[in-house]
């Protein structure tokens, strides 16, 4: 058996977590003479001193509780035993006073993508058949499926064919201010580097959402997407005014050339087989890796996210970062407790405001529903040993690195269209991993990385997802979803740097299609999930 080992984030914190898979039993002794007065699961606190009640405990050397008794040397500490603090304020914040890291540029790493019209580059080769309401998504289902079996084989070129379904387009409070938030979402996904410039459209006809509503004519110059002519199409694509030059290839349901489903999904195959003829015509080619556009996100976490999996991602981040390319992290109730953090590494004061704005939006979302940050945290992370929202928020803020922080998004808003090409970007989103990921797709991401301690088989049809496990029992177990093993640093068996430079080659070959995430692989994939904070009718 191993000996009992504890991890100490920081010199002045006074509890650690216990390292041994199964945990530790009571008496269990360490090195240092530390005797567990009783048993404390793997990932949960010890107490390294006595903390008698009102006590602050502290773990990466910030204030993650008061201890509401007594609790002698060796004990358990965990959130029955801990009040919370409060939320920082967001008022008197340091605003872009820490110095960035000088980080060396990074050059010479390159992979094979491909490049859009608009000079960005996809990571995979896919059709994407947008939806305008959630009416139409069986049929699109039954539509993709036949495209599967019937077209994707004639075009070796391109990757997958996917629905971007979704839940949104009517019953809907439209015009509603917060409406903007959806309808830019599914817009921006539309325009993902993955999807090539093809905008493919199926819409039901007397929805709210309607085509021209989703994709605008500026919204398709701005992004030079591939549009097809403007007819009347005798399968029953949208009619347009012959007066304007070109629009978007959408096919309407409710037209009146369709005479029962099987002519809708022939439509849908016909209009999808233009596509893909031109999408297989596409080859990858070499760019440099300050193409990659990479979201970071953390879901399933265990109080070893923060530890290994996390820290690995950050130093990735900053090897990212420092090669050109644009690396995103999200969650808002992940990172408010650390928002004096954020605003202090922010690359100007304007940077720093614009982060406040996005904590002040949604700590009035929550309370509109009489909710806070505290909400966020689920059983399983307390089984992992994460106390509460202000220790997990630590623990997640460390996978966005050390660089600056030089730009900052609203959900649903794009890189592109807010000028950003480059950089660690604060892309503010719920911490629900659907949710999250929906709207780092619409942001320009082109690759995924997800860390998770408790275990989640998620995946994304639209984006490679690269899975990097806490634990190494959890990589064991999951051998077939995890595609990296952070576990290794708490054993000792690896670095922080070692697992963060992987990560980083095995993007590069992820991003060039010579491997595939286990995701992939297993074609496991979730639903979209847009973000809708405006009323529903």
């Amino acid at each position: 058996m191993l000996k009992p080992l504890y991890i100490l984030m920081h010199p002045s914190d006074n509890v650690a977590i216990v390292v041994n898979d199964g945990g530790l039993p009571a008496g269990a002794t360490f090195d240092n003479g530390l005797r567990l007065v009783q048993a404390v699961p793997q990932g949960h606190k010890v107490a390294l001193v006595d903390l008698p009640q009102g006590s602050t405990v502290r773990r990466y050397n910030v204030s993650i509780g008061q201890t509401l008794k007594d609790l002698p040397a060796g004990s358990w500490v965990n959130e029955s035993v801990l009040l919370m603090p409060d939320a920082r304020s967001l008022d008197n914040l340091p605003l872009a006073t820490q110095a960035a890291p000088n980080l060396p540029l990074l050059e010479g790493y390159t992979f094979e993508g491909y490049r859009n019209a608009d000079g960005s580059v996809g990571t995979r080769n896919i059709l994407a058949i947008t939806t305008t309401v959630q009416c139409v998504s069986g049929v699109v289902a039954m539509a993709v499926k036949r495209i599967k079996a019937e077209l994707l084989p004639k075009y070796p070129n391109v990757d997958d064919v996917v629905g971007l379904e979704h839940t949104y387009g009517c019953g809907v409070a439209i015009d509603a201010p917060d409406a903007i938030i959806p309808i830019r979402t599914l817009r921006n996904i539309s325009l993902n580097p993955n999807f090539g410039g093809e905008l493919m459209v199926v819409s039901l006809g007397c929805e709210k959402l309607q085509p021209e509503r989703l994709l605008p004519a500026d919204a398709i110059a701005i992004n030079n997407v591939s549009v097809s002519p403007l007819e009347t199409r005798a399968n029953g694509s949208f009619d347009a005014k012959a007066s304007e030059p070109e629009s978007l290839d959408v096919v309407c349901l409710q037209s009146e050339q369709h005479v029962g489903l099987m002519s809708m999904i022939d439509a849908i195959l016909q209009s999808a087989d233009k596509h893909l003829a031109r999408l297989n015509v596409r080859q990858r080619e070499t760019v440099p890796a300050s193409e990659l556009v990479v979201g970071v996100q953390c879901g399933g976490s265990d109080a070893f996210s923060g530890v290994t999996a996390n820290p690995a991602v950050g130093f990735c981040a900053d090897l990212l970062v420092r090669a050109g390319a644009t690396v995103m992290f999200s969650e808002v109730t992940e990172v408010r407790d650390g928002i004096d953090q954020l605003t202090a590494r922010a690359s100007t004061p304007e940077v720093a405001q614009a982060m406040v704005r996005e904590m002040a939006w949604y700590d009035a979302y929550l309370a509109k529903g009489s909710a806070d940050r505290s909400a966020n945290t689920t059983p399983g992370n307390k089984k992992g040993g994460l106390s509460n929202i202000v220790e997990k928020a630590m623990g997640s803020i460390i996978k966005s690195g050390s660089a600056a922080i030089s730009g900052v998004l609203s959900p649903g808003e794009s890189l592109r269209n807010n000028g950003i090409t480059s950089g660690l970007v604060y892309a503010a989103t719920p911490a629900s991993d659907f949710v999250c990921g929906t709207l780092q797709l619409a942001a320009g991401m082109n690759m995924h990385v997800f860390t998770t301690g408790r275990g989640t088989p998620y995946g994304l049809a639209e984006c490679p997802v690269i899975k990097v496990a806490t634990r190494s029992d959890l990589a064991r177990r999951w051998h077939d979803l995890m595609d990296v093993n952070a576990g290794r640093i708490a054993e000792g068996s690896a670095s922080i740097e070692d697992v963060g430079w992987e990560l980083f080659h095995l993007m590069l070959d992820v991003a060039s299609g010579r491997k595939q995430t286990w995701a992939e692989q297993w074609q496991l994939h979730n639903a979209l999930t847009l973000f809708n904070p405006a009323p529903i009718t």
